[in-house]
């Protein structure tokens, strides 16, 4: 091959990387605008502590989530509230233990059926939620939480849950724990 084409190819290689990081910014700017309280909490740094699937901790799953909501959001041209959408997202996995621990008062064999449940009564004592981003942590778990979701940002966390928890569990995903800078960073 020839030079040329050889920088031909590397330059549109490196204006695809630039958009990605551009548009990677862009998503953890909006993360970050729609949730600073959350991710500035002490419970919610503290989900750095424990891990969730394979070697990925809760912090780098919720964000993992919260970004992929947003994607699919845009990607698909699926009007929501947004705001509802990443803080929904963030607080989705706020159960505050380590599952894969057990112990007599979290019952972890059974933690996909509870957690949800878990999870909602940990951000209700701590944020104000709207009845949509209780939803959202509420049923994220579907078809396990039978009841299935009822609008459009639960459907899309969790379609965002299921993907990034298969890609991490496979060991597919690298996360990156939070906005760079932020009390959420990794």
């Amino acid at each position: 091959m020839s030079k040329v084409i050889l920088r031909k190819r590397s330059f549109k290689q490196a204006e695809r990387w630039k958009r990605k990081l551009d548009r990677y910014r862009e998503i953890h700017a909006q993360i970050k605008k729609e949730a600073e309280d959350i991710l500035n909490s002490k419970n919610f740094r503290s989900t750095k502590e424990h891990i969730q699937h394979g070697n990925m901790t809760v912090n780098a799953h919720v964000m993992n989530v919260a970004r992929y909501s947003l994607a699919i959001s845009d990607k698909l041209h699926i009007r929501c509230n947004r705001r509802e959408l990443v803080r929904g997202a963030l607080l989705h996995d706020y159960f505050l233990y380590d599952w894969h621990i057990p112990d007599e008062v979290n019952p972890h064999r059974l933690h996909g059926f509870y957690h949800p449940g878990r999870a909602l009564k940990n951000a209700i004592k701590e944020y104000e939620l709207t009845e949509r981003e209780k939803e959202i942590i509420k049923k994220h778990m579907w078809p396990l939480t039978i009841i299935p979701p009822t609008c459009r940002e639960a459907w899309i966390v969790t379609t965002a849950d299921k993907w990034c928890s298969l890609m991490e569990t496979l060991h597919m995903h690298r996360g990156h724990g939070a906005i760079s800078g932020e009390a959420g960073e990794d």
